[in-house]
């Protein structure tokens, strides 16, 4: 299994475009952050799609068309950003129903149950404590 980088992609996102409206560029185009992410356009369209659908972003349409950040960057927590691109739960169960003959299978879910709610927690409250303020800010002291 490959890791899902489209939260990573979202941050780079909006942090860029958090330094864009420093830069006084307060609409942007997906080619633009594109470049930035060194991806297709289109699938920053299609994640800045699921950001519009959270609030987070607005897009502009005719003359001028673009996108921007609807709140500014020191008010949506990296939390938001995770729920506008993945509501579920972080960590599945079997897709199926294991097996309640066998003694690992009978209690497996709930055994994990437990942990992962534990783990889930602890990444909430630590994206719940970081803005993509905070992620822009780390990023420039880090170049």
């Amino acid at each position: 299994m490959s890791a899902n980088s489209r939260f990573t992609v979202a941050v780079h996102i909006l942090a860029w475009m958090a330094l864009a409206v420093r830069d006084d560029h307060h609409v942007v185009t997906s080619e633009q952050i594109a470049a930035s992410v060194n991806t297709n356009p289109v699938v920053i369209r299609r994640i800045l799609g699921q950001l519009r659908d959270a609030g987070l972003v607005t897009v502009q349409r005719g003359n001028g068309a673009g996108w921007s950040l609807a709140h500014p960057a020191e008010s949506v927590s990296l939390a938001q950003v995770h729920d506008a691109l993945e509501p579920e739960r972080m960590f599945a169960m079997h897709a199926s129903e294991p097996s309640q003959r066998c003694p690992v299978g009978r209690g497996i879910q709930s055994a994990l149950n437990t942990v992962y709610g534990g783990v889930e927690q602890a990444v909430r409250d630590e994206l719940r404590n970081t803005t993509v303020a905070d992620a822009l800010a780390e990023s420039l002291a880090s170049s």
